[in-house]
């Protein structure tokens, strides 16, 4: 069961998440069809969001990472929530491109580095705070490393790592590590850390050892008291209904809720991008929806 353990240093230097995501980027893929490329890519991002959404305060509040860096995965979406469950998708799920010649997965490439990666926090009680800057890689941990600094000005560590079976492309293991400067940080903690990081294993090798969580954190922060603040179980989780669907139609107007068009039951057919539910609407509910689009128009 997927889980993120967080933790602080005593001396309120240093924040540390991390997080096992290996059964969510597992049912992620299969819901999606991912191959090796698309699974190892759309991981990383869901991992990197669950970790991100649980750091937020409000507990209605969501966030919402984006990458598009013009590779031929097309844009990657993710979005969690403030407990860290997490949904997501990619455009072109079937793209698998070559092993690199160091024999991993070629995410950069299959992402692309021409682009933007975008944050977004809605805490549910106005409007969203949206923060973008430039790709760094399209590996997508350098990425949100950048983004902090750059647009939050926040020194940031983040790992990210999601391994599959380089013959049949199942997930094995996925998970991630996140470490934030707190203002009472100096530079011989961000040292000390960046000494401790400079000799660990990736996030995979040390789940692939056996290691949990909160050794992962112990781990990055030694030579540091650390206090525990808190863990929970995450999720591959959409909220998606037939209701929020509807909704969502009568926003294309009645012209175009006319010229939807229906399969061999006589019914509109919806699918959820995140995680290909579909909901069918019948020509009376259709006719129904047409007329509330029809008296909005008027208002």
């Amino acid at each position: 069961m997927d889980r993120i353990l967080r933790c602080i240093t005593s001396d309120g230097s240093l924040m540390a998440a991390a997080i096992d995501s290996s059964d969510l980027v597992y049912t992620a893929q299969k819901l999606h069809k991912l191959t090796k490329t698309s699974c190892a890519a759309l991981g990383r991002l869901l991992t990197g969001a669950s970790v991100m959404g649980s750091m937020l305060k409000s507990s209605d509040a969501t966030l919402t990472l984006k990458v598009n860096g013009g590779g031929p995965l097309g844009n990657l979406v993710a979005i969690s929530d403030s407990y860290g469950n997490v949904r997501g998708y990619v455009d072109r799920p079937q793209v698998d491109l070559p092993l690199k010649p160091n024999g991993k997965i070629d995410v950069g490439t299959a992402v692309g580095a021409v682009g933007r990666i975008a944050v977004m926090r809605d805490m549910g009680s106005g409007d969203p705070y949206i923060g973008q800057v430039e790709l760094a890689s399209g590996e997508i941990a350098e990425d949100i490393t950048n983004y902090y600094a750059i647009s939050e000005q926040i020194p940031t560590v983040c790992a990210l790592g999601v391994l599959v079976n380089k013959d049949g492309g199942e997930t094995l293991l996925a998970g991630g590590l996140l470490i934030q400067a707190l203002p009472g940080a100096d530079d011989n903690a961000l040292q000390r850390l960046e000494e401790n990081i400079s000799h660990m294993d990736s996030v995979t090798t040390m789940l692939a050892k056996g290691t949990q969580p909160e050794e992962i954190c112990k781990t990055a922060l030694e030579g540091f008291q650390i206090e525990k603040l808190d863990e929970f179980r995450v999720h591959y989780a959409c909220n998606c209904s037939k209701e929020k669907f509807a909704r969502a139609m009568l926003t294309i107007g009645a012209d175009e809720l006319r010229d939807l068009p229906l399969d061999e039951s006589g019914r509109v057919e919806t699918i959820c991008q995140y995680c290909n539910r579909k909901y069918y609407f019948t020509e009376e509910e259709c006719r129904e929806l047409i007329r509330q689009a029809e008296i909005a128009k008027k208002n």
